[in-house]
C-alpha cells in the first residue's frame, strides 16, 4: 500500500494575487496595440477638440418661387443675422452671368472706403459674417484659390469673383519664380448691389439707414414712360403745324 498524503501537501495552492502596480495589459486594436493612458488621451482629446470648434453659425440662402437666372422684374436681395441681427434691402442691379462675361474659368478684399462711414462698416462686417470662412472650420483649406472683391463706386457695392492662377510644370509642381508670375482671372458672376435700408432687427424693427438717392425701379420706369409719352405729344404736334403751315401757302 501506497503513503498517505499530509494533509498539508493536499492543500490546493491560493491564486496569487495581481500587482497592483504592475501594468495592465494593453489592449489590441486594428492600427496595433494601446495602452489604456493612450487611449483615454486620444479620446479626452478628441472630446476636447470637439469642444473647441461647434459650427453653429449657418448662411441660408432661399428665393422667390418661380425666380431664374434672366429676370424679367426687379432683383431684390436681402441680408440677415437672425434672430436678432441687423438686416439690410438691397436693388440687385447688372447681374452677368458666365455665359454672358464668356470668361476663361474665398479670399474677402474691400475698398478703403468701407470704412469711411457707419453704414458701411456695418456692411462690410454683414459680409464678412456670410461670405468669409470661420476659423479652424473643419472644412477650411489651408490655401486660397479665389478673391472676392467687394468695392463701393457711386455709393453702389460691385462685387468680382476672381481665380488665383499660378503657373505650374507637366509634373503639376509649382514653377520657379511661380508666385510672380501669378496672375487672376475673372470667373464670375457678376453684380452690383443698391443699398436701399438697414433695420435693426432682422427682416423688422427701426430704420437704422435709409439711401437717400434709391429711387424706385417702378419710378424710373414711370418717368420713362413720361417721356416717351411727351416725345409722342411733340410729333403730333409737328405734323398739325405741318399741315397748317401747307394749308396757308
Amino acid at each position: 500500500m501506497g503513503k498517505k498524503r499530509k494533509h498539508s501537501e493536499t492543500q490546493t495552492a491560493e491564486p496569487t494575487k495581481k500587482d497592483e502596480g504592475a501594468p495592465e495589459r494593453p489592449t489590441r486594436t486594428l492600427l496595433g496595440w494601446k495602452v489604456k493612458d493612450e487611449a483615454k488621451q486620444q479620446t479626452q482629446s478628441n472630446t476636447d477638440s470637439s469642444q473647441f470648434f461647434r459650427n453653429k453659425a449657418k448662411v441660408m440662402v432661399t428665393c422667390s418661387r418661380r425666380i431664374n437666372y434672366r429676370k424679367h422684374q426687379d432683383l431684390y436681395m436681402w441680408m440677415a443675422k437672425s434672430p436678432s441681427g441687423q438686416s439690410v434691402k438691397f436693388l440687385v442691379n447688372a447681374v452677368h452671368t458666365m455665359e454672358e462675361l464668356k470668361l476663361t474659368g474665398p479670399f474677402l478684399t474691400f475698398s478703403s472706403n468701407f470704412e469711411k462711414d457707419a453704414h458701411w462698416k456695418l456692411l462690410k462686417e454683414m459680409i464678412i459674417q456670410i461670405f468669409g470662412t470661420l476659423k479652424e472650420h473643419r472644412k477650411s483649406k489651408l490655401y486660397h484659390d479665389h478673391i472676392f472683391v467687394f468695392s463701393i463706386v457711386d455709393d453702389h457695392i460691385w462685387f468680382r469673383n476672381y481665380q488665383i492662377s499660378v503657373p505650374h510644370n507637366e509634373s503639376d509642381k509649382m514653377a520657379r519664380g511661380g508666385l510672380n508670375k501669378m496672375t487672376l482671372i475673372e470667373v464670375g458672376p457678376r453684380f452690383c448691389l443698391n443699398p436701399i435700408k438697414i433695420f435693426i432687427g432682422s427682416f423688422k424693427g427701426p430704420t437704422l439707414y435709409e439711401n437717400p438717392f434709391y429711387v424706385s425701379p417702378n419710378q424710373i420706369r414711370a418717368l420713362e414712360k413720361k417721356q416717351k409719352a411727351g416725345k409722342y405729344a411733340k410729333k403730333v404736334k409737328a405734323k398739325i403745324r405741318r399741315k397748317m403751315h401747307e394749308l396757308s401757302n
